[in-house]
């Protein structure tokens, strides 16, 4: 013990004699491992904040649009303008590969007054199985049913907006609200969706499809029966691909046209744009890491000088103290733990620095989908390995050959 203790004394006497050299070695360290640590946590909080916004939106959502199909095969100067129906829905809902849908009929033209405000939001017709599709927590209440559609009963479920500007600091569930004219009962409210006040959910208001196809069909047709899109699930998410296919059959099938014509389709696959969004932040985490390595690298090429330099200057202590009965073994712990020291406690420095500069982003709030820098615990212990090994190394080798002269030969030896 007593021997490690004095190891340790003269590595810091080492240090302190050459100030400078060790200050300049460890911040090298420390900004290696401070700026990798902080690229890739930036990456991570790009990848994090996408994946909660997917989730905040729903899982594995995939929509069908209104779109226009030709009338002569390969000729969009024919086409004609088709709409969703009802049908179209019932028909997605039993095809293969689809494990939920939903119809979805909206206005953005409805008037909503209670007795405490008015307010314009956007009115919505659903299934009741649209909460499996979309992510709508509740916040109290109830979430629209099966009877409130088969009863075509006149029932409202209010997002966190909505509420909020129709019943500013009151209750809500059970009062009452008119819609251009008609009279609804508030079953549910809904919490908050999302960050700031980009996500239209929370302005939006839901009624049974029925009830709205109904009162508030889409404007300018006769036809009841028309909804503005349809939500759905494919039945895993691997098969997303699949599910689109069985979908364009339905709907190419029921308004006349043939499905493998691209161009009479509007879509939007989320599986497949999140897969998208994941390879380009994998390729920028390979950037970002790539450049963070780079740096790291520079690091431990100081930590190689250091170390090379330290041991050339002190060929002739080594002799000195192999003289005085030192062994091979004391002097390459010796360098060791001097190798180890300098990386780690400047590696626990940068991991530090970087770590509380991250909090301090936390504290700052960033536009949608991007949440703050996380620190990657893996990383930051395999680039403090990395670094260490590179000390001990750059330390060892040539403290060996300078250990393996006899006393008189290390003594010899030019400064």
């Amino acid at each position: 013990m007593r021997a490690l203790a004095d190891i340790f004394a003269q590595i810091f006497r080492t240090l302190w004699a050459h100030k400078l050299r060790s200050f300049l070695t460890m911040f090298g360290i420390a900004w290696g491992i401070g700026s990798l640590l902080l690229l890739v946590g930036l990456g991570e909080g790009f990848r994090s904040g996408n994946k909660r916004e997917m989730e905040e939106f729903g899982k594995d959502i995939m929509f069908i649009f209104p779109g226009r199909a030709p009338l002569v095969e390969g000729s969009m100067r024919s086409a004609r303008y088709y709409r969703l129906t009802y049908k179209d829905y019932l028909d997605i809902r039993s095809a293969p590969y689809i494990r939920e849908a939903s119809p979805v009929l909206t206005r953005d033209d409805v008037r909503a007054v209670s007795e405490f405000a008015t307010a314009n939001g956007q009115i919505t017709g659903i299934e009741p199985q649209f909460n499996q599709i979309r992510f709508l927590p509740i916040n109290q209440g109830r979430w629209i049913n099966d009877l409130d559609g088969a009863q075509k009963r006149n029932v409202i479920v209010l997002g966190e907006e909505m509420t909020r500007n129709l019943f500013p600091g009151r209750p809500a569930v059970g009062a009452t609200i008119v819609l251009n004219g008609i009279r609804f009962e508030v079953i549910g409210t809904l919490r908050r969706v999302g960050r700031g006040d980009n996500n239209s959910t929370n302005a939006r208001g839901y009624i049974p499809f029925q009830v709205m196809s109904e009162y508030f069909p889409i404007r300018g047709e006769q036809q009841k029966g028309m909804v503005s899109f349809i939500n759905y699930q494919p039945r895993t998410r691997a098969e997303h691909e699949l599910a689109f296919m069985e979908v364009r059959k339905v709907v190419a099938r029921n308004h006349g046209f043939d499905y493998r014509d691209d161009n009479a389709f509007e879509g939007w696959d989320t599986i497949k744009q999140s897969e998208m969004v994941g390879a380009i932040f994998d390729a920028m985490n390979v950037f970002l890491g790539g450049v963070g390595m780079v740096t790291l690298a520079l690091g431990a090429i100081g930590v190689v000088n250091i170390m090379l330099v330290s041991v050339t200057e002190r060929t002739r202590e080594i002799g000195l103290r192999k003289a005085l009965g030192a062994t091979n073994h004391s002097i390459l712990l010796q360098f060791f733990l001097e190798g180890i020291l300098l990386t780690v406690v400047s590696g626990l420095i940068g991991m530090g620095v970087s770590a509380a500069l991250m909090a301090a982003l936390g504290t700052i709030r960033g536009p949608g989908g991007f949440d703050p820098p996380k620190l990657v615990p893996m990383t930051a212990a395999l680039a403090i390995s990395s670094l260490a090994l590179a000390g001990v190394a750059a330390g060892l080798y040539p403290a060996r050959q300078a250990a393996n002269l006899q006393p008189v030969e290390a003594l010899r030896q030019e400064l």
